[in-house]
């Protein structure tokens, strides 16, 4: 089987209106760039987008934002988007606020085949609603459903023509949950080498669960906020 893509635009030949999404990354740090260009140039619409953030204005799944692509958000931080704040005030957004564990451990849950689980996060709150509960040692716990995905979008460093990636540092977040999670799983890779080439110690994610895999350009790598001076 043959994973290699040439490009963004034709390893989401298939992502049709209505699909529901798995977006890698932590704020701006390590999201899949090129696939998130290529879906707005594509222009699909009505998507769900489960992503640990919703990007900014003008970068990151803000720019699906500003061409109305999403209808509906499932994150746990959107603290830094204007457009997803004027939306979300209008109606125009469906938005799933979800704590940032139970979002990471409903992702986790997905890619081992497990449908539910209790955790205590939210219990009292609005995220309770409608939430099944139950009662451990005296304490009071929500089940929450695994969240699985039509596509699973992440980026990294690298990877082999097998799938098999590698992340730096911090970049790995969700996205190794993520590429597990969905039926279908495409990575785009700053370096793509033979198989071989990457010792086996090194793979954060086997191929196995990837589907699909190109590489990238023209990377801009942004970070939210400066937090020092130059």
């Amino acid at each position: 089987m043959n994973k290699v893509f040439a490009n963004a635009d034709l390893a989401i030949h298939d992502i049709t209106d209505g699909a529901t999404l798995m977006l890698g990354g932590f704020g701006l740090n390590g999201i899949p760039e090129n696939t998130i260009a290529a879906l707005v140039t594509k222009g699909v619409k009505n998507l769900t987008c489960i992503s640990n953030n919703a990007g900014v204005d003008d970068f990151g799944l803000g720019l699906l934002l500003q061409t109305r692509q999403i209808k509906k958000m499932m994150s746990s931080y959107v603290g830094e988007n204007a457009e997803f704040e004027r939306q979300l005030l209008k109606g125009e957004l469906e938005v799933d606020l979800i704590p940032q564990g139970t979002l990471a451990t409903r992702i986790q849950m997905a890619g081992m085949g497990i449908p539910a689980f209790y955790t205590p996060a939210g219990y009292g709150t609005e995220v309770a609603a409608g939430k099944e509960t139950r009662a451990f040692d005296g304490k009071m716990y929500l089940m929450e459903y695994a969240l699985h995905a039509d596509f699973s979008i992440v980026k990294a460093w690298k990877g082999d023509t097998m799938g098999n990636l590698v992340f730096r540092k911090t970049t790995r977040n969700f996205s190794t949950s993520m590429a597990k999670a969905g039926n279908v799983t495409i990575a785009e890779v700053e370096e793509l080498v033979a198989p071989g080439e990457i010792d086996p110690d090194d793979v954060h994610v086997a191929g196995v669960y990837v589907h699909r895999i190109f590489q990238g350009k023209h990377y801009e790598k942004r970070i939210e906020r400066r937090t020092v001076k130059l």
